[in-house]
């Protein structure tokens, strides 16, 4: 039996206390004082705190996890715990449906975890879902500058000191996406309609003595 899980939204007053003022949350503002319409749309409903175990699983989530990736996340979690949300989206039983996160999510089950809420279709979440990972991929790497903040870190984890010395020894190049051009070369092909199976294969050796390149069917 899945539970309902616990809403927590942000207090819209809380968010204000904190502003300097309005305008930070309603956006900027023209000369003559009307509002601009945002570059982007905010698509972010609402913060959860939700049992992990309760969330759902995408169906559709293509990402696999090895043991080392595990461990690693593990070690970061058991060092400084949930500091990023994970991403779901609410679906017609109620049930939010993960689009990132799973690898943290299988990881708590019990606890309570951060979970955005965002209002999206299921076309945009396999959008997110395919394109999330691979964007933050393409980022190259400054090694000097990863080197200068490596060189300030320190675990206690053995995974996570493993992480950091991989990632001192690492050069990293943003993905090459190679376009491949399909090739729309015209083909001429002649289907020859045989009584039987002899035949075909009487056929098949007459035009292949005669250099022609030649396949079996059997429809």
């Amino acid at each position: 039996m899945v539970t309902q899980p616990e809403v927590n939204p942000i207090p819209q007053q809380d968010l204000r206390k904190n502003c300097r003022s309005d305008k930070y949350l309603n956006g900027p503002e023209s000369e003559e004082g009307s509002k601009k319409p945002p570059l982007f749309r905010d698509r972010i409903r609402e913060l959860r705190r939700v049992r992990a175990g309760d969330l759902r699983t995408n169906p559709r989530n293509w990402r696999t996890h090895n043991e080392k990736q595990r461990r690693s996340m593990q070690g970061v979690l058991q060092q400084v715990g949930f500091a990023g949300a994970l991403l779901a989206r609410e679906v017609d039983d109620g049930t939010l449906e993960l689009i990132d996160g799973h690898l943290r999510a299988g990881m708590a089950d019990d606890q309570q975890v951060p979970v955005l809420v965002v209002d999206i279709d299921r076309s945009e979440a396999d959008l997110l879902l395919a394109t999330h990972d691979p964007i933050g991929e393409m980022a190259g790497t400054d090694q000097s500058a990863l080197n200068s903040l490596l060189a300030d870190l320190d675990s206690s984890n053995n995974e996570v000191s493993e992480l950091l010395t991989e990632l001192a020894n690492r050069t990293g190049e943003p993905i090459q996406f190679e376009t491949i051009e399909p090739d729309l070369s015209p083909i001429f092909q002649v289907i020859v309609d045989c009584e039987n199976e002899q035949g075909q294969k009487e056929i098949y050796e007459m035009v292949t003595a005669k250099g022609y390149t030649c396949r079996i069917v059997s429809i």
